[in-house]
């Protein structure tokens, strides 16, 4: 009897929407999601900065109240950015200008002490200059910056963040937070590394969120070169040696290889943060009737975790919660 043709038809495993579902080797569920959100000063605030950019601005009070929300819904947890209303004049305290931003974090555990809270460790929305380390002349110094991230990484642990996220590219910072947190006792806080940041034209949106444009130059001399794949697993790697616990990369699409790159060389947990600028292209090409957003954004997301991403950092968990 002649051998049948072709002898291995992979189609069987496609052919049913319940076979399909049974062999899918990865899936994106609300647990893998952590949602961004822009704390303001204030009361009852809730906006978003743009109509459908996924951006959103909340006081403390709706915050712990969208976060209690989130977490019922069983999203993976929340990375918050402080954006205070005044600037932090670098002879002061830093705890100044971040008082209503750090109670609105203590308030938030109150109301949900369960949920996984992250919070971004950066001087950028905290300066008249925007950039992401103390500044002199209109350069950026790396080594007087360490302090100030270090006090800042402190101030968010002690008001009950369960990670925070070094995200200024200093060299050194992991280890230097990892050891303040050591010092004040808040040695169960974790480090969320930003270990691959390009520097990239997808920020603009966010830049807009955060208040945190640069007032003169670009971050290019600390953030990453987009052209050096060599040069970012040795980004990754030192954060490893420094004591980072999960390892960020940022932005994502644009950057499956490093996160394939990472998953291979390391069993650290990874994120990979879909920025603002990602979004808003699917968003706006969805708007334009030119895509489907579900399927498109489901997607792109997929794609993260196939190349390894065990979290995702995506402006779309709140929207996938079912909060409107």
């Amino acid at each position: 009897m002649p051998e049948a043709f072709p002898a291995t038809r992979l189609r069987r495993l496609r052919r049913t929407p319940a076979i399909r579902r049974l062999f899918r080797e990865v899936d994106v569920g609300l647990e893998h999601l952590v949602q961004p959100y822009f704390v303001v000063n204030g009361k009852g605030v809730r906006r978003e900065t743009s109509a459908g950019s996924g951006l959103w601005q909340l006081s403390g009070d709706v915050l712990a109240e969208e976060v209690q929300q989130l977490h019922r819904a069983g999203v993976g947890g929340v990375m918050l950015f402080g954006v205070p209303d005044a600037k932090w004049d670098q002879a002061q305290p830093l705890a100044e200008p971040l008082h209503e931003y750090l109670e609105a974090i203590a308030l938030t555990r109150r109301v949900t002490p369960e949920v996984v809270l992250m919070a971004d460790v950066c001087l950028c929305s905290l300066t008249e200059h925007g950039h992401c380390g103390v500044v002199e002349g209109q350069h950026i110094v790396n080594d007087a910056t360490l302090p100030k991230l270090a006090e800042l990484a402190v101030l968010l642990a002690k008001a009950g963040v369960d990670f925070v996220c070094p995200s200024d590219m200093m060299d050194g910072r992991v280890g230097a937070l990892r050891a303040a947190l050591d010092e004040a006792k808040c040695q169960d806080v974790g480090i969320v590394s930003y270990a691959i940041k390009m520097a990239s034209a997808l920020y603009g949106p966010f830049r807009a969120a955060a208040h945190s444009a640069p007032a003169f130059g670009d971050r290019a001399s600390y953030q990453m070169p987009a052209h050096n794949r060599r040069e970012a697993l040795r980004e990754l790697m030192l954060d490893v040696d420094e004591g980072a616990d999960l390892l960020l990369v940022k932005p994502a699409m644009s950057n499956l290889d490093l996160i394939r790159d990472a998953r291979e060389r390391t069993l650290h947990p990874l994120v990979a943060y879909q920025v603002s600028g990602e979004y808003a292209m699917v968003r706006a090409a969805a708007d334009k009737g030119l895509l489907d957003f579900e399927r498109a954004m489901t997607e792109l997301l997929v794609s993260l975790r196939r190349a390894g991403a065990d979290l995702i950092v995506s402006y779309d968990a709140r929207r996938r919660a079912g909060l409107r």
